[in-house]
């Protein structure tokens, strides 16, 4: 089983980017999550539940079994509040300067490059330029807008987990899979709750 008792970091600020570079972010993440499979509220939740929220604030790395995610290979990352963890630092104005895919009711935006075709994140909501430090620097980033956020709600972000700059201190995402930090969601039809160590039918590893 996995250790639930192991201390989080105070957390860390990892870059992440596209293929070619044009798409350029930062992300903080407090690792390892709160909540493990170990966790009296792991068992207890199913997928939509813990989609929508948490009952404590926590990282959560999952994948997901329905279509869009699966034929996406998108590695989920989802932060406790979004606006202030998360910053693009380029391009400034993503859905003018991305490329951009919607499906079924259209609620989701899932931008990607133009140039080398990657999708760093997945996004609803309202975004806003904002003026934020980055390594020392004051500078102007995009973010999702604080005023409003109800994570899962009224704004929802998903940093794409493979778009992660390797080679950064503290950040390894074979630990992820050994330590058994990644849950997985069945978002296919919901049948199912949330699980540790093993996909769903129609996922993957």
């Amino acid at each position: 089983m996995t250790d639930t008792t192991t201390t989080q970091s105070p957390g860390r600020t990892y870059s992440g980017s596209c293929h070619c570079g044009f798409t350029k972010y930062t992300i903080k993440l407090k690792l390892p999550p709160a909540i493990l499979s170990g966790s009296v509220h792991s068992s207890k939740m199913n997928s939509s539940e813990l989609s929508a929220s948490s009952p404590k604030p926590t990282v959560r790395l999952r994948k997901c079994n329905c279509t869009v995610c699966h034929k996406m290979g998108f590695f989920h990352v989802r932060v406790p509040f979004a606006p202030t963890e998360f910053s693009l630092l380029s391009p400034l104005d993503p859905f003018k300067e991305l490329g951009d895919y919607q499906c079924y009711e259209k609620k989701f935006h899932w931008p990607f490059c133009k140039f080398c075709g990657v999708r760093c994140f997945g996004f609803f909501g309202e975004g806003e330029n904002v003026n934020r430090e980055v390594d020392g620097v004051l500078r102007e980033v995009w973010a999702p807008k604080a005023e409003g956020w109800e994570e899962g709600k009224t704004g929802y972000l998903s940093v794409n987990a493979s778009s992660l700059d390797a080679g950064q201190e503290g950040l390894d995402l074979r630990e992820w899979h050994e330590k058994g930090w990644i849950h997985y969601l069945d978002c296919l039809d919901d049948k199912e709750g949330v699980q540790w160590g093993k996909p769903h039918r129609g996922g993957c590893y």
